[in-house]
């Protein structure tokens, strides 16, 4: 799914989701670039990212896919 990360000074890192009409914050990641991994977003949703430079300019439109890779708690 098309999804867009960006990262504000109030809220830290955050994904819209276009289709959904949905934004959260990123509350936790596989790994510190971000890329490549990952993420968990504040509705619960795991989703995994695209191998990408860790210097990567936000905000970025990318494919990511829901239901990757789970957390461990």
């Amino acid at each position: 799914m098309k999804v867009m990360i960006r990262r504000s000074p109030e809220t830290g890192l955050s994904i819209y989701v276009p289709k959904k009409d949905l934004e959260e914050s990123i509350v936790e990641c596989e790994h510190e670039t971000l890329w490549g991994g990952w993420i968990r977003i504040a509705n619960g949703w795991v989703l995994d990212l695209p191998a990408m430079a860790s210097d990567t300019i936000l905000p970025i439109t990318i494919n990511a896919r829901k239901g990757g890779g789970e957390a461990t708690e």
